[in-house]
């Protein structure tokens, strides 16, 4: 397990499942402490999709596939929450922007235990399993989003690649009132949060 590093001005770069393309969450949007997520007014649901991610250790640009594990030093699993407005309306920029919606666990893990098979990430919703998955083959995932990613935009030490493991799917609403979310890896605890409108 790798120590937490402070890092400041820093972007969470974010390739979305199924998607050739990336965007940028802001560092406002990491949520640091493991604290219970108190839904905005105006949102009316919550989704969550499952991701890894890797803390970028070297600055670069156009990195060729060739060369993106000499880029990054670290990694975990953790979830990004997006918000559905509740006037009925598609989910737009804003609801990946909202304080405290990408969960990336620290401590961080040695990128030598990404490749082992028996190392499952698992996740639940209310104490049932919604998610669970080995980490053997996310590092080809993981380098694909950092070579696609580094082509738009210049990466910087202690920024973060995330990829999505999964389509964003349903975690919450209004009428559940409070919902508790939770994951572990390795048999370590991540994150363990609730969901409170």
């Amino acid at each position: 397990i790798c120590s937490h590093r402070k890092t400041t001005d820093m972007n969470i770069i974010v390739r979305p499942y199924g998607s050739e393309l990336c965007y940028c969450r802001p560092d406002t949007t990491w949520e640091r402490e493991n604290k219970d997520f108190y839904v905005p007014d105006g949102i009316g649901s919550m989704k969550w999709t499952p991701i890894v991610f890797v803390r970028i250790s070297k600055a670069g640009k156009c990195i060729g596939s060739k060369f993106a594990s000499r880029y990054y030093d670290a990694f975990n699993f953790g979830a990004l929450l997006y918000g559905s407005p509740s006037n009925g309306f598609e989910e737009t920029a804003f609801t990946s922007c909202m304080d405290h919606t990408s969960l990336l666990p620290f401590p961080l893990y040695n990128t030598i235990v990404m490749e082992q098979e028996e190392n499952v990430y698992k996740v639940c919703k209310n104490g049932e399993e919604i998610f669970s998955a080995s980490s053997a083959g996310v590092q080809k995932a993981v380098e694909d989003a950092l070579c696609a990613a580094s082509r738009f935009t210049s990466l910087r030490i202690g920024d973060f690649v995330a990829v999505e493991l999964a389509p964003a799917s349903e975690l919450a609403s209004g009428n559940d009132g409070c919902t508790g979310f939770n994951a572990s890896y390795c048999g370590n605890n991540l994150f363990d949060l609730k969901i409170l409108f």
